[in-house]
C-alpha cells in the first residue's frame, strides 16, 4: 500500500524558527497520513472532510456521524520528533498500532519508529511478544540527553504559542516565560494565541487528558475572561487580559520555575518529570523482569526474532543492515550476536512463545578497571508455553576467545585450542570456589555462537570462528554494594546482612580473588547478590561471577586485612548499630574460615587429588594455583586473620585494647 500524505512529509526538515517537533494521526488501513497543524482530533476531522471531498467527487453520500467515528477509530497518534516517529497505540487494539508500523516503514526505516506507552502493560506485552523489545522508546538517561528531551518537546498547535509536549499523555504545558513572551506579539497575534489557550484548556483528548495546562500548577484556570471572540475585543481589552492571567501566574508558580532553562537542575527535573509523567510512571521493564536496580537505565534491548507459529522470523531490521551495512546507527544496533542466542534457545526448548535480547551497556560493578578481552554481557528473557512467568537468563561472554587470541597473532588451530583450555580453566574455578565454600549459582551452561572475525589478523578476516559464552539464570536479590542506606535503618536488615558478608569475605580471601590488572580485591562491588525474603530481610548472598577468583594464590592473607574491614568501614555511618555489625562480620568470618579449613584438614587427600589430572604449568594452570591455595590455607592462623581484619575497623569495638582477641 502506497501511503499518502495530507500535509508536508514529516521528514521536512523545519526552518530555524518553527519548533522541531509536530504529531500525526496515521490511518492504516487507507493508507493516509495527517500532518496537518493542530491536535490529533482536527487532524482526524482533516481525514474525514478530506474523505468525504473525495466521496463527493465520485457522486457518493458523504459519511454518516457514525461512518465518521468509525472512521476516526481506525486512527494511530504519532509523535514525529526530527527524523524518529514515536507510535503512540491504543492499547486495546495493538493489532491497528502494528499495521500503522508497517505502513509507515514504507517512509522512514524501522529503527527510526518506535513505541510509547510502555506504562501499560498490554502495550508492553504486545511488543514483547514481537520480540522487538528494543522499539520501545528509551527515556534519557543523561542531564544532556534530558536537556535535548525538552528542548525537542517544543511544539505550536495553530497560534504562536510554543508549547511543551508529553508524548505520552498529549497534554501541552504552557510556561510563565512563553505566556510572558505573547505580550510581545502584535495585538491580533496576541488575540488568537489567547483564543487557542482558552479553547484548549478545558478540553480532554481521547486519552482523557488535559490537552493544554499550565506547568507547575494545578487546575489553573482564566480568571475574569472576555466574552465572545478575543480577535474582536479592543486591543486594550486583550492587552489587559493578558496581564491579569501573567499577574495571576506569576503568583501560583515559584520564582524559579518562571524561566525556561534546561541548565537550571531544579526547572529542568519538573520540566522532564511533566513531559515523562503521569502514565510513564510504571516500573521500568527491568524492575518488572525482577532485575535489580542497577540494571535500571543500562540494559539495552536488541533486535532478535519473533516466534510465529513455532518458526523463528529475524527482525527486519537485519535486512536493512544487510542492504547499509556502513550505517553506524544500524550497525550499532543490530548485534548479530542476538542471532546466535536465539538460534541455541530454539535448538533446545521448541515451545519458546517469545524471547527478547538486551546487551548491558556499562559494567555493573564499582570498579573503574578497564580489562583486557572481551566483557560482553547479554540478558535473555523468554516464555515457554504453559509457564506462568518468563524465565531470565544472563549470558556472559568468555573473556579470551578465538578472537582475542588471533589478535595476538596466532594461528587458528592454536587460538581455537587456547580458548578451548581458557573454557576448562573456568569452569575448574568454578568447581574450586564451591570445593572452598564460595556460594555460587547452582547451575552454569557452556555454550557457543558463530560470528565473523573482524579483528586485526589479516589473514583470517572474514572467516567464521565460534565465540563461547556462559549462561545462568538470573539471580533475582539486589548487589550488596547497592543496596539503599536506608535499609540500614533496621537494625535486623543490617545484621544479617553483616553475617552473610562475612561468612562471603572469608571464602573471597581463601580463593585469593584479585583484579589481574591491578592487583585490588574484588569484593562486595558487585557480584554479590542479597536475595531477601518476602520481608525484604537478607537470607542468602549468592555471588553471580566468580571472576578474579585464584587469582593471588602467594600473599600471605594477614596482608589483606585492610581489603576485608573496608565492607564494615563504608557502612558504619548508615548502621543502626555499628559496633555490633561489626562484630556479627567478623564472627561470621571466623566460622567460616575455620569451616573450610578444617574440612579440607579432615578430607585433605580428596582436595588434593581433584586437579591433579590437570596440566601443571607453574604458575599460570589451575592445577598449581590449586595446590598453592591449599597450602595457604592449611598455614593461616584464621584467628590471626580475623583479628588482623579487627583491628583496621574504624570503630572501637568491645576490646579496643587487646586487637587479638578472638571476636565473640
Amino acid at each position: 500500500m502506497t501511503l499518502r500524505i495530507i500535509g508536508e512529509s514529516p521528514l521536512r526538515r523545519p526552518e530555524a524558527n518553527v519548533p522541531p517537533v509536530r504529531i500525526g494521526t496515521v490511518f492504516p488501513r487507507a493508507g493516509v497520513l495527517v500532518t496537518l497543524p493542530g491536535i490529533h482530533a482536527t487532524q482526524r476531522l482533516a481525514y474525514v472532510q478530506d474523505l468525504n471531498a473525495r466521496r463527493l467527487q465520485a457522486g457518493q453520500p458523504p459519511l454518516t456521524e457514525e461512518e465518521e467515528v468509525n472512521e476516526w477509530a481506525q486512527s494511530v497518534d504519532l509523535i514525529i520528533e526530527g527524523d524518529r516517529i514515536l507510535i503512540r497505540p491504543d492499547p486495546d487494539n495493538m493489532p491497528l498500532a502494528f499495521e500503522a508500523d508497517e505502513l509507515l516503514q514504507e517512509l522512514v526505516s524501522k529503527q527510526r519508529i518506535r513505541y510509547l506507552m510502555l506504562s501499560d502493560v498490554r502495550v508492553r506485552q504486545a511488543i514483547k511478544e514481537r520480540g522487538e523489545c528494543w522499539r520501545i522508546n528509551p527515556l534519557p538517561q543523561t542531564a544532556g540527553e534530558m536537556a535535548e528531551m525538552i528542548q525537542q518537546s517544543r511544539m505550536t498547535v495553530g497560534s504562536a504559542v510554543v508549547y511543551f509536549y508529553n508524548h505520552i499523555t498529549g497534554t501541552k504545558h504552557l510556561t510563565v516565560q512563553e505566556f510572558d513572551r505573547l505580550g510581545t506579539l502584535p495585538v491580533e497575534e496576541l488575540a488568537a494565541a489567547l483564543q487557542e489557550i482558552r479553547d484548549l484548556l478545558p478540553r480532554h483528548n481521547r486519552l482523557y487528558s488535559p490537552e493544554v495546562d499550565f506547568f507547575c500548577t494545578t487546575d489553573f484556570q482564566f480568571g475574569a475572561c472576555p466574552e465572545g471572540e478575543l480577535a474582536q475585543c479592543d486591543p486594550a481589552t486583550v492587552q489587559a487580559f493578558h496581564a491579569e492571567v501573567l499577574a495571576q501566574l506569576r503568583a501560583a508558580v515559584p520564582a524559579d520555575l518562571q524561566h525556561d532553562d534546561p541548565n537550571n537542575l531544579v526547572w529542568r527535573n519538573q520540566m522532564f518529570a511533566a513531559l515523562v509523567g503521569k502514565r510513564d510512571q510504571s516500573p521500568p521493564e527491568e524492575i518488572l523482569l525482577g532485575l535489580s536496580p542497577e540494571f535500571f537505565m543500562q540494559l539495552e534491548w536488541v533486535p532478535g526474532g519473533r516466534i510465529l507459529h513455532g518458526e523463528l522470523i529475524f527482525d527486519s531490521i537485519f535486512d536493512e543492515f544487510e542492504v547499509q551495512p556502513n550505517d553506524p546507527e544500524l550497525r550499532a544496533l543490530c548485534d548479530e550476536r542476538a542471532k546466535g542466542f536465539l538460534f541455541n534457545v530454539l535448538r533446545e526448548f521448541t515451545d519458546i512463545e517469545y524471547i527478547n535480547v538486551g546487551r548491558v551497556v556499562t559494567s555493573l560493578s564499582r570498579r573503574d578497571t578497564v580489562f583486557a578481552g572481551r566483557r560482553g554481557v547479554f540478558i535473555v528473557e523468554m516464555k515457554r508455553a504453559g509457564a506462568a512467568q518468563p524465565i531470565v537468563r544472563i549470558l556472559r561472554m568468555q573473556k579470551w576467545g578465538i578472537w582475542e587470541h588471533l589478535n595476538e597473532n596466532k594461528d587458528l588451530c592454536w587460538s581455537v585450542m587456547e580458548a578451548e583450555d581458557y573454557t576448562e580453566y573456568i569452569l575448574d574455578r568454578r568447581l574450586g570456589c564451591r570445593q572452598l565454600g564460595m556460594n555460587l549459582p547452582t547451575q552454569m551452561t557452556t555454550r557457543k555462537i558463530v560470528e565473523r572475525y573482524q579483528g586485526s589478523n589479516a589473514h583470517y578476516f572474514g572467516r567464521l570462528i565460534w565465540a563461547t559464552y556462559f549462561e545462568r539464570d538470573y539471580v533475582r536479590g539486589v548487589a550488596s554494594d547497592k543496596i539503599l542506606p536506608s535499609r540500614y535503618l533496621s537494625q535486623e536488615y543490617g545484621l544479617r546482612l553483616a553475617r552473610l558478608l562475612g561468612q562471603a569475605a572469608a571464602s573471597n580471601i581463601i580463593v585469593g580473588r584479585m583484579s589481574v590488572d591491578t592487583q585490588t580485591v574484588l569484593f562486595d562491588d558487585g557480584d554479590e547478590i542479597i536475595v531477601e525474603n518476602k520481608d525484604g530481610l537478607p537470607v542468602e548472598l549468592i555471588v553471580a561471577d566468580h571472576t578474579g577468583t585464584f587469582t593471588d594464590f602467594k600473599t600471605d592473607l594477614l596482608q589483606l586485612a585492610a581489603d576485608y574491614a573496608k565492607p564494615v568501614n563504608r557502612r558504619l555511618l548508615h548502621l543502626a548499630n555499628p559496633r555490633e555489625f561489626a562484630e556479627i562480620f567478623l564472627r561470621s568470618f571466623l566460622a567460616k574460615f575455620q569451616e573450610v579449613q578444617d574440612e579440607y584438614r579432615m578430607r585433605r587427600r580428596a582436595f588434593q587429588t581433584l586437579f591433579k589430572l590437570l596440566h601443571r604449568d607453574e604458575p599460570g594452570s589451575f592445577g598449581f594455583r590449586w595446590e598453592h591455595v591449599l597450602a595457604r590455607l592449611d598455614r593461616t592462623d584464621a584467628i590471626a586473620l580475623a583479628a588482623a581484619i579487627r583491628a583496621r575497623i574504624q570503630l572501637p569495638l568491645s576490646n579496643p585494647t587487646n586487637p587479638t582477641a578472638t571476636p565473640p
